[in-house]
């Protein structure tokens, strides 16, 4: 017996892998690239990342700036000259909120943040930043509810549930003496 006649696939089949045509081969490669393509590519949607609409924004940018600068009444001038552009923009309105809470205005700064989770939930800066300002007005348990929530979001450790997880340590340790 040859070697040709000791398997059950015949010789002209040998090109092909387990029978699998080859229009069905690229289609299945082009699903893979399609799979490890979205895998890799950033989603502003989920993320604190910046979406390129609003890092072209001018009073975005000068926004961020005057945050550097801790010009707070700046900031949130920019800022809401911002949102008049893009309203529903959760990136601006956490930055509303964050900006508001150093400005002392706290009651703004939760309308803001508020806002921000309403138009993205897993926003993981506005969960941070609400979590730092319930701690602020002495509400742990609302600090903690955004904890874990940020616990939920990160499944892998990010710099937001550090930071609130910090912050509520810091505020027990004070509290507790």
């Amino acid at each position: 017996m040859s070697p040709d006649s000791a398997h059950p696939v015949r010789t002209a089949d040998r090109g092909r892998s387990c029978g699998v045509s080859s229009t069905w081969r690229k289609a299945i490669a082009s699903i893979g690239a399609v799979v490890v393509a979205t895998l890799v590519t950033p989603c502003y949607a989920v993320d604190t990342e910046e979406d390129p609409y609003t890092s072209a924004d001018p009073d975005y940018a000068a926004g961020r700036k005057a945050i550097e600068a801790n010009d707070w009444n700046a900031a949130i001038k920019h800022f809401s000259s911002a949102a008049l552009r893009a309203p529903d923009n959760a990136d601006i309105q956490s930055y509303l909120g964050y900006t508001h809470r150093k400005a002392g205005k706290l009651d703004l700064a939760f309308k803001y943040y508020r806002r921000a989770l309403e138009l993205n939930p897993r926003h993981r800066g506005a969960h941070e930043y609400i979590g730092e300002a319930y701690l602020v007005v002495g509400d742990l348990a609302g600090a903690r509810r955004h904890l874990e929530a940020l616990r939920g979001i990160c499944l892998l450790p990010c710099e937001e549930l550090g930071d609130l997880e910090r912050e509520i340590a810091a505020y027990l340790k004070k509290r507790d003496g």
